[in-house]
């Protein structure tokens, strides 16, 4: 191994110039950055190029530079625009890619237009779902433009589109993914604007046009095509005075129509229209109406809350269905009238500021409730049909009467059970009632049943507690006697506990059905209806008769010991002496 002992030959100083200008082209080898190469060797598959300061030659894929449409790069000396991706790999090679570097150029291109909001030109290539694929012709970038975004119109098919070189506009760029959003509407509305601006030009509030024809509608509106140039809306409100739910109720697509220029906007471009306005407003001549007086009005819509109507041709007002009857609530208009129908209404309301008339149909016809005060207060007897029924009321439509009144279950019989009893009435059977309730600020009328019958309780209001009553046992079980008081419908219970005052004798099965008995009154209370009675009680109470009839003071004194208590007394008594 040779030693130099000194660097000041003349190899030495060549060695280094070397050196250093190796150093100095590699330095401005940087890993990411786009570098330029010149083709050297073209194999099958491969181009080899030359990059000065690279050890190696990198090797470019012949496919990738024609699927970027390079295909007259592969030519020795051609120069071709790479990325370089790594100086040196584990393997010790070069990698670089010719479609990174035109996708990081084209981003570029792309961000500084997006920046400057200038348009670019593109090529629809293919669809995709929700839009279609635009290649940028300058750098074959790729970008997305949204199936809304296509045109300012519906378009179904685009395929004369497709390929063409047209403009477009960069609405999103996403630099951390790298994706580009585009629009061709924007360009094709731009231009139009410039186009509508002269048109918006010539019109000015009060202008009325003439012969406009009716384009299409939707629910808040009608449009109109003004002379080939401009579309504009009437409002749904600017229609009619009269009330209009849908403009197709009014108009047919093709009719024509004048209309009044109500207001120009000369930002957003669009002009407003009216076709009320130019006739005068009907609502003018509502003076010449009085409230609380009739009048005949023409049904034109029916809703399910009410009922909308013609005072006179544009002038309309609302029949609510809380004014249609007296005492049905949440009527059905539909059930009252039909459209085309003339009726008499009161006039109830009028409000100049909301343009609102009120009227009302039960006003022109006498309140039942007074008529029923008035014919058949309580206390009277009424008639009426069963009109429906729920689990605990009946309701009936009550003779000469715009009336449902209600008849609760507990009021049909005074005996059996409310709810078996009610099974025996059904739908449309008549009745007779008497009227036990008239609320006439709630609208509500009570009636009863039982109240026309006799009521079998009378049997005890001349008896009291104690008074003995014959009863006939109707059946037994282990918990009494059910028995019926001669000459009253009244089901009563005698408990097993009273049925004797021996507990032996208080069984239930000495008693047969049909078997006639006699029981005490044990308890009796007129005004609550309730009463008890006890086989027990009027056996005690006959105990005690008979002891009070029968026995004496002198009873059993006769008996051997029964003066032993006293002479034991005295006994005691001269002891302690």
């Amino acid at each position: 191994m040779e030693i130099y002992k000194s660097t000041d030959t003349a190899a030495s100083k060549e060695f280094e110039k070397l050196l250093n200008n190796q150093i100095s082209k590699t330095k401005n080898l940087i890993e990411g950055k786009i570098i330029e190469g010149t083709v050297t060797k073209i194999g099958e598959k491969y181009v080899f190029l030359f990059i000065e300061g690279l050890k190696s030659e990198p090797l470019v894929d012949i496919n990738e530079l024609k699927t970027l449409g390079q295909e007259n790069k592969l030519k020795i000396g051609e120069k071709i625009q790479v990325l370089l991706e790594r100086i040196e790999d584990k393997n010790g090679e070069v990698i670089v890619s010719a479609s990174k570097a035109q996708k990081i150029k084209g981003w570029d291109t792309l961000v500084k237009a997006f920046e400057n909001n200038e348009p670019i030109m593109g090529k629809i290539t293919s669809k995709c779902k929700g839009g279609v694929i635009v290649e940028h012709i300058d750098t074959g970038s790729l970008m997305f433009c949204p199936g809304s975004q296509i045109s300012d119109i519906p378009v179904k098919d685009i395929s004369h589109l497709i390929n063409e070189p047209q403009k477009f506009a960069l609405i999103k760029m996403d630099k951390i993914r790298g994706n580009a959003c585009v629009s061709r509407r924007q360009i094709i509305s731009s231009g139009k604007k410039e186009d509508k601006a002269k048109i918006i030009e010539k019109y000015k509030e009060g202008d009325i046009i003439k012969n406009a024809i009716v384009k299409g509608y939707s629910s808040f509106g009608c449009f109109f095509n003004v002379n080939n140039e401009l579309d504009c809306l009437v409002h749904l409100q600017e229609i009619s005075y009269s009330r209009v739910n849908h403009p197709e109720e009014v108009f047919n697509i093709g009719d024509k129509h004048d209309l009044l220029v109500i207001s120009v906007d000369k930002e957003k471009l669009q002009i407003g229209c009216s076709i009320k306005q130019l006739s005068p407003d009907p609502f003018d001549k509502i003076s010449n109406y009085e409230l609380n007086k009739k009048y005949e009005v023409k049904v034109i819509k029916i809703m399910d809350f009410g009922v909308f109507a013609e005072l006179e041709p544009g002038l309309t007002t609302l029949l609510h269905s809380s004014e249609i009857s007296w005492s049905r609530k949440n009527v059905s208009p539909k059930k009252f009238f039909k459209v085309g129908d003339k009726i008499e209404c009161v006039l109830t309301e009028i409000d100049k500021d909301k343009r609102r008339i009120a009227i009302s149909y039960r006003l022109t016809k006498e309140n039942p409730f007074d008529q029923i005060q008035k014919n058949n207060p309580v206390g009277s007897e009424v008639s009426g049909t069963i009109t429906s029924m729920n689990e605990y009321a009946i309701y009936l439509k009550l003779d000469n009467y715009e009336i449902d009144a209600f008849l609760h279950f507990n009021d049909l019989s005074y005996t059996g059970i409310p709810e078996e009893i009610a099974k025996n009435y059904k739908l449309k059977d008549k009745l007779k009632v008497k009227v036990l309730e008239i609320k006439k600020d709630t609208q509500k009328v009570r009636v009863g049943l039982k109240q026309t019958q006799k009521d079998p309780f009378d049997y005890f209001i001349d008896k009291k507690v104690n008074d003995t009553v014959t009863v006939k046992v109707l059946s037994s079980d282990n918990k009494g006697l059910v028995v019926q008081p001669e000459g009253c419908d009244l089901n009563l219970t005698i408990k097993k506990s009273q049925i004797a005052v021996s507990s032996t004798d208080a069984r239930p099965s000495r008693f047969v059905g049909g078997e006639r008995i006699d029981a005490a009154i044990s308890e009796l209370n007129i005004e609550k209806r309730k009463v008890s009675l006890s086989i027990k009680l009027l056996e005690e109470l006959q105990n005690k008769e008979a002891v009070s009839k029968f026995s004496s003071p002198l009873s059993g004194k006769n008996l051997p010991f029964s003066s032993l208590s006293d002479k034991l007394t005295n006994k005691n008594k001269k002891v302690k002496k």
